[in-house]
């Protein structure tokens, strides 16, 4: 009887582990732009909101797809710009 259990059980520990890792990534790395982070969780949160409350409302959410201050590929250190030369932790 306790089937749906385990499976919830497994995939809350799997969205904590995620978010564990995603956190100490902020905390350690250098590079990190933990206020932009932030705020595009909070995007990202009120967004699913907007959409799970929409039947209800009668509201059309519009969806945010930008990560806050940067374009994707931008190049101003915040978007996707890979860096092969100082290793890891460089």
């Amino acid at each position: 009887m306790g089937g749906g259990t385990h499976f919830w059980d497994a995939i809350v520990t799997i969205t904590a582990g995620i978010a564990l890792v995603a956190i100490v990534a902020l905390i350690v790395s250098k590079k990190s732009q933990t206020p932009a982070v932030i705020q595009a969780g909070g995007t990202a949160y009120s967004s699913a909101l907007a959409v799970a409350v929409s039947p209800v409302t009668g509201a059309v959410p519009q969806a945010n797809l930008t990560y806050p201050n940067e374009g994707f590929l931008s190049g101003g250190g915040g978007g996707f710009t890979p860096d092969y030369g100082n290793g890891m932790f460089g």
